[in-house]
């Protein structure tokens, strides 16, 4: 299969990518600003350098078009940016910032590869408990956890705008996990879950779970946070 992951560089990303690159007839790019940690990892891993924030995204369509000559089976959008600030302190810059990651790049990102999409295909947008709703919430992610809900709901309306296309798209609200942007969140919490161990869970979802899901927002999590 061919697949695209953003975020790649580290924590989820990274282990999702790691995860499908066991499969050696799997292509796999990687997509992040910085890739050093995606180069020469495996011959079926290719890295490419970008900010998702730069958009129009005709020069990221060029070079995925260098690498990739064949239609892509799935894309992982697993990009994501979080400021932890309380609501009476969140400036216009912090909440652009985070709707331009979480939700703007991946809809316009989706928008800019239809033409290189398989029918079928399965999209799988990477979000967060704090973006489910019904879900516990917590002081400081209130931007954050809007951004997140919108990607929700916009798989859920991008299952019906692509379904002539034969394109899946789903998304999997993701609890604690080992990484970074949870101790970003949470200084000092130790989640059960290991990065590798969801980097597995979503690798696996991305290739089988287009078989029984579409548009739906899928909780992952056995804790709260």
């Amino acid at each position: 299969m061919n697949i695209i992951v953003t975020g790649a560089s580290s924590g989820i990303g990274l282990q999702t990518v790691l995860s499908l690159s066991e499969n050696p007839e799997n292509t796999i790019i990687g997509i992040s600003r910085n890739i050093e940690s995606l180069i020469g990892l495996k011959q079926n891993i290719f890295a490419i350098s970008y900010d998702l924030t730069q958009m129009p995204f005709e020069n990221l369509v060029s070079k995925i078009n260098q690498i990739m000559n064949a239609k892509i089976d799935v894309l992982i959008n697993n990009a994501g940016y979080l400021i932890l600030n309380t609501f009476q302190n969140t400036t216009i810059s912090d909440f652009d910032s985070q709707i331009e990651t979480n939700i703007k790049a991946p809809y316009f990102l989706i928008q800019s590869l239809l033409p290189n999409f398989s029918n079928p295909a399965h999209i799988v947008n990477i979000s967060s408990m704090g973006g489910f709703q019904g879900s516990a919430k917590f002081k400081g992610l209130s931007a954050y956890s809007i951004s997140k809900g919108a990607l929700s709901i916009m798989s859920e309306c991008l299952a019906e705008e692509l379904s002539e296309l034969d394109i899946r798209v789903n998304t999997l609200c993701i609890g604690s996990v080992d990484t970074k942007m949870l101790q970003k969140a949470f200084p000092g919490y130790k989640a059960q879950v290991s990065s590798e161990e969801m980097g597995k869970f979503i690798a696996n979802f991305a290739l089988t779970g287009s078989r029984f899901f579409n548009g739906k927002v899928i909780p992952v999590s056995i804790s709260t946070p």
